[in-house]
């Protein structure tokens, strides 16, 4: 049987084999713990602490500040020591909230919500606003906007992404192994939400001890079924996703919506069981710190607002410096210029490579081989983009469908000529989008 699968992609080294068979680490951080006041897609919180105060593990301690937002919550007991701007691993500054760990994680009292079976489809939707869920792959969308589409968008198909084809990381991957149960109860909890759509499990088949664990944990279900994908990367992105499961594409311009889906990342669907089921908010979450320069690669479970330095010290360090690290996979993770950061809620991987792995050849002029073409998943011809973009017209940029680009790097990635493809893309995006912001607001 032919593996599930979108058009074109590319087949990267998936260095996964550095953390695949290390089971998922419990780690308590030593430092302050800093909360960000921004780890969504949407606007920032207010922090609702001041210093001073002491705060218990499952306070609030930052409110959202309207629909596209998630609230903020303490992964640990402590005292406020400041409410101050910080620097994250995206290089920016964002108020934070900075606990002064006790050590003793003295928690609130948590309420237990009663039967989910017993709930409306508006409860659950407000229990997992209320417990700050957003999308765990990266992206950050609140998880209670995705599950709250326009009333005329019919939702029949569920899909958990559980492709993990960014390569190095495992942590999805382990959470299959280790919680596959709490996955398909979270995606349940899901489907109460839209009872009339399937469940859609979507494994990359370099995973077979997942797949075997996820379908054993599916057994019986009628409403759920694992699909087996072929590895090609970005197998896990949205749009490549709804094709490879269903069949059909989303628009452009459009989100999975209006092809009658809606996506979840593995970690994400976890976390609505936790919610739901144990009423707790998001505090914590699996990260893979790896690469070919750290010494002990491992997958932990962290407390949010660790600073990213002790996960390094905890694998004992570098066995050599590395010449890059990288907050995520690296494909689409953002270079970091230092460690000392704390880690977010979309915080996945934490990758560091060697002089080896992470330096490219000086670019070259455009050969027109055209081998971005070939590789590109949204059928974009990113040479040209990339000349648009270098020469500032935004307008053409635009025209020829630059905004569709997902900025997965395979452009890039295939190049003979080592152009940085996507990076002058990125950039022009962000351009074309800030001056559509400015133009509304006018």
């Amino acid at each position: 049987m032919d593996l599930l699968t979108f058009k074109k992609g590319i087949y990267p080294p998936h260095g996964k084999y550095l953390t695949e068979k290390k089971p998922i680490e419990e780690y308590l951080p030593k430092g302050n713990l800093v909360f960000p006041m921004s780890q969504h897609i949407g606007a920032p919180c207010n922090p609702i602490v001041k210093k001073g105060d002491r705060v218990l593990v499952g306070q609030k301690i930052g409110e959202a500040t309207g629909f596209v937002s998630a609230p903020i919550f303490s992964s640990v007991s402590g005292t406020v020591k400041n409410i101050a701007p910080v620097l994250t691993a995206a290089g920016t500054k964002v108020n934070a909230v900075i606990v002064e760990n006790d050590g003793e994680y003295e928690e609130i009292e948590f309420t237990k919500p009663k039967d989910y079976n017993e709930l409306s489809k508006e409860e659950i939707i407000n229990l997992i606003k209320d417990a700050g869920i957003v999308g765990m792959g990266g992206a950050c969308f609140p998880t209670h906007v995705k599950l709250s589409p326009p009333p005329d968008k019919k939702i029949d198909s569920i899909i958990v992404n559980a492709a993990e084809c960014e390569p190095y990381l495992t942590c999805d991957h382990r959470l299959m192994l280790e919680e596959s149960d709490k996955i398909v109860e979270g995606l349940k909890i899901v489907l109460k939400v839209f009872p009339e759509a399937k469940g859609y499990i979507g494994i990359e088949n370099n995973k077979p001890d997942a797949i075997e664990k996820m379908k054993e944990a599916c057994k019986g279900i009628s409403n759920i079924e694992v699909k087996v994908l072929k590895t090609k990367y970005p197998q896990g992105a949205e749009k490549q996703l709804i094709y490879a499961i269903t069949k059909r594409e989303v628009p452009s311009g459009k989100l999975p919506a209006d092809a009658g889906c809606v996506v979840q990342n593995t970690a994400t669907v976890r976390e609505i069981y936790n919610a739901i089921v144990l009423g707790r908010p998001l505090t914590e979450r699996v990260i893979t710190v790896t690469g070919e320069a750290v010494k002990n690669p491992k997958n932990f479970r962290m407390k949010l607002g660790t600073n990213l330095k002790e996960l390094i010290e905890a694998c004992d360090g570098f066995k050599e410096d590395p010449v890059k690290v990288i907050a995520g996979g690296p494909m689409m993770g953002m270079t970091m210029s230092t460690l000392d950061v704390p880690s977010v809620k979309g915080s996945s991987g934490l990758l560091c490579l060697t002089k080896e792995q992470a330096v490219l050849p000086e670019a070259s002029s455009c050969i027109r081989c055209g081998r971005c073409v070939t590789a590109c998943p949204m059928n974009l011809i990113p040479s040209a983009l990339d000349s648009l973009a270098k020469r500032h017209e935004y307008g053409a940029f635009e025209e020829s469908h630059g905004l569709d680009c997902i900025e997965c790097g395979c452009c890039t990635f295939s190049c003979p000529a080592k152009r940085h493809l996507i990076q002058s893309i990125r950039t022009a995006k962000r351009h074309v989008i800030a001056e559509k912001r400015k133009n509304s607001k006018k």
